[in-house]
């Protein structure tokens, strides 16, 4: 047998200290009746007044609530004995998230730039799932696995806060290499229900970004994109390695980086998803988890379990039953030839 709380918790505070309260309370109780009874009679007369009243009834029934304090006590510790098989699974569906890091993501249009709005709204997306799995790429001109699909949101949220602007030596924005490295990480599970979601100013700088949304729409993989910035444009801030002010092209004009809706919305309905524009709101967030809860959800992970069964019915009858006993046990005794009333 076992208890489902800590021992130290069981024999202290759901053993020890109510007993222990309720010992002092009854031995209090019983000197003050003691001490009444002296107080208002010599004890033979008491026996003349009160026949059959006796002290040793009230310490019967002090007894037998001590025993019912213990027995709830140990009620609430809930013992279980023996054990049981069952199996526990978990079904979702496949979500990686696709976090563009080109320098552009550096344009401060979102506060405080494009690359932190985008990885706030990447977080809130996890918190937003409910056991689907995730996982996380990042790109500009190349491609990397930030973090395979896994059930642990900790550790995705955890390797988002790592990821910065020029992470990647490449310069650019390759989309088509973004959405085939995401379909390479999700072809294991063939089977299962696969989401893809983008978070990019949308500003490509690859090849064919339709051709690889319709690659991805074959294996059955929907794709949801989110669009950063503005589209009037937004000068792109140097990184720190590069001293201070703006990029500038090879005429020394200053660099603006627009968000291209366009681009994103034919990415999106390539593999039927859906663009959405980032917000304060967030409500963008929403509207995918909703639509990922209503997708056909696969089985993402089976394990055998052993549980305990419950036992604390036992005790908790024991120990309504002296409380019974206690209260209907009478504090005389009843002498010969006595008649109730």
């Amino acid at each position: 047998m076992r208890f489902a709380v800590a021992t130290e918790t069981l024999i202290v505070w759901y053993l020890a200290v109510p007993v222990l309260v309720a010992v002092v309370l009854s031995f209090v109780a019983l000197r003050r009746r003691s001490a009444a009874r002296r107080a208002f009679a010599e004890p033979s007369l008491v026996d003349r007044i009160a026949p059959g009243a006796v002290l040793g009834r009230l310490r019967s029934r002090a007894t037998l609530v001590v025993l019912a304090v213990l027995c709830l006590g140990l009620a609430a510790g809930r013992p279980q004995v023996g054990t049981k098989l069952g199996v526990a699974k978990r079904r979702g569906v496949d979500l990686m998230i696709a976090l563009d890091v080109s320098d552009s993501m550096r344009a401060r249009d979102l506060r405080p730039n494009r690359l932190e709005k985008a990885r706030r709204e990447a977080i809130s997306l996890i918190n937003l799932l409910d056991g689907d799995r995730v996982g996380l790429i990042i790109f500009s001109g190349q491609t990397f696995v930030q973090c395979p699909l896994t059930l642990d949101y900790g550790a995705a949220s955890m390797l988002l806060s790592a990821v910065e602007p020029g992470v990647i030596p490449k310069p650019g924005t390759d989309l088509a290499a973004a959405i085939r490295g995401a379909i390479r990480a999700m072809e294991t599970e063939p089977d299962r229900t696969k989401v893809l979601v983008i978070m990019t100013d949308g500003e490509d700088h690859g090849e064919d970004p339709l051709g690889a949304a319709a690659e991805a729409a074959e294996v059955g993989i929907r794709i949801y994109t989110i669009g950063l910035g503005s589209t009037a444009g937004e000068p792109i801030p140097l990184g720190p390695d590069e001293g201070s002010g703006y990029k500038r092209d090879t005429g020394g004009q200053i660099v603006m980086s627009r968000l291209d809706e366009a681009t994103l919305e034919d990415v999106a309905l390539a593999a039927d998803g859906r663009y959405f524009r980032a917000t304060d709101t967030e409500r963008e967030l929403e509207a995918i988890a909703e639509e990922i809860s209503k997708m056909q959800q696969g089985e993402l992970e089976s394990k055998m379990y052993a549980y305990y069964e419950e036992r604390f019915q036992f005790p908790l009858g024991a120990g309504l039953a002296f409380l019974l006993a206690a209260t209907f046990l009478p504090e005389r005794v009843r002498r010969r030839g006595e008649r109730g009333e």
